[in-house]
């Protein structure tokens, strides 16, 4: 697991390098703001029709395989991508194809590295190894963006690709040793051992459909997706909210939103490793962090000043990363394990649609309401719809009745029971 950590903290920062890069590049190649939106959207575009798919090769493939074959895939697009550069021949159509293979691959990569690093610890710490995994995410995030500037900088465009490649392949060096800890069951096993015709490996229905049914059909998983759903919509966009209300009303500059996305990743890895530290992860757990962050979210929204601002930022930045950690653990472990490619499968697809959906929609919000009303407003809309979701179901649940009982009292008898 600390190698498997090691690896994927180096891939992660060399993804957002070549991420921060790449948008830099294409504002170069042609200036223009919408080609680098529509570079990002090419590159996501997959996750919506394909991670199905992704999630029922995961459950039927090796999952190490597949894991390592997916990562140097991405690595030899990444490379392929450099010697474009280099020579000077990357333009705009050659940089979508690339960053819409890349988005295919992806939806394969995704699902199998997370399931992967879930077998390399016993089942009762895969919650922590979640936690692990976003502390992970967030540190790659914020050294792998600092570096692509220090990069460009001094050797070229060309070598924040070629580092992103070369972390590629020593992830996929490293999955070949790793060896499922104590107390794990092997993917492989788990996937023999799924009930014929319920999506198992020798079923008839391995892709799409029972991915989609088991979804639907449990109800801690549709929740989540509502709480997830409604949070990223009204929320969370905190790099364009939060960058209007500093650079508007608040009246400051470039770098105080620095400042502020600075304090938002210190509190991303803050809330990581409290993350980590959760056993029992669950959907209540995720929709009451998802109401806590919504209401520091329109207190941040009122905030008077920037020193103000900064003080609530964190707690945001931290409620947020365990939400984030907790829903993961949840998703992860609730499905069957011969199912949870093809759930993450679901998961990714949904997610794109509030990836892709989001940010016009909180942008219009802000035409409307402007940066403090936007922010005020999805942060009630947020809570209020969690909130009603916690009264209907504590209405629909209905309470036990413990009757009284005496010496001598029948209490099996069918008029009790139905009475209860």
């Amino acid at each position: 697991m600390r190698w498997w950590s090691v690896a994927n903290f180096l891939s992660n920062a060399g993804t957002w390098m070549q991420l921060t890069v790449q948008n830099l590049l294409v504002l170069q190649i042609t200036g223009s703001a919408a080609a680098t939106g529509l570079s990002m959207s090419v590159q996501a575009a997959p996750a919506l029709f394909m991670s199905l798919l992704g999630g029922s090769a995961v459950d039927r493939w090796p999952l190490k395989m597949t894991a390592a074959v997916s990562q140097a895939l991405l690595g030899a697009v990444a490379f392929t991508t450099a010697v474009l550069v280099a020579m000077d021949r990357l333009d705009m159509t050659s940089l979508m194809v690339l960053a819409a293979v890349t988005g295919v691959i992806a939806t394969v990569d995704g699902p199998a590295c997370a399931l992967l690093g879930n077998d390399l610890v016993p089942v009762e710490d895969v919650p922590s190894a979640i936690g692990v995994g976003a502390l992970v995410h967030n540190a790659g995030r914020l050294v792998g963006t600092a570096l692509a500037g220090v990069t460009v900088g001094f050797l070229g465009t060309a070598s924040a690709y070629a580092a992103n490649g070369l972390s590629f392949l020593f992830v996929a060096s490293v999955i070949p040793f790793l060896r499922p800890a104590p107390g794990a069951v092997r993917h492989a096993a788990r996937v023999k051992a799924a009930p014929r015709g319920d999506g198992g490996a020798s079923g008839p229905d391995m892709t799409v459909r029972q991915g989609l049914k088991f979804f639907a059909r449990r109800p801690r998983l549709v929740a989540l997706a509502a709480v997830t759903g409604i949070s990223a919509v009204f929320g969370r966009n905190y790099g364009l909210t939060l960058a209007v209300l500093v650079t508007g009303p608040l009246a400051g500059g470039a770098g105080s939103f620095g400042t502020v996305s600075t304090v938002l990743a210190v509190g991303g890895i803050l809330g990581a490793v409290l993350g980590a530290r959760l056993r029992r992860p669950s959907v209540r757990l995720v929709g009451m962090l998802a109401a806590s962050g919504a209401l520091l979210q329109v207190a941040a929204g009122l905030s008077p000043s920037l020193a103000v601002l900064l003080v609530l930022v964190l707690p945001m930045a931290v409620v947020e990363s365990v939400s984030d950690t907790a829903g993961t653990a949840v998703l992860q472990t609730d499905p069957p394990a011969h199912l949870r490619g093809r759930v993450l499968g679901v998961w990714s697809s949904i997610g794109t649609i509030w990836g892709l959906g989001g940010p016009p929609a909180l942008g219009l919000l802000m035409e409307l309401a402007g940066a403090r009303g936007a922010l005020v407003t999805g942060g009630l809309i947020i809570a209020l719809a969690i909130g009603a979701g916690f009264a209907l179901r504590s209405r629909r649940t209905p309470a036990p009745v413990v009757l009284p009982t005496k010496d001598g009292d029948i209490t099996g008898r069918a008029a009790l029971d139905t009475a209860a």
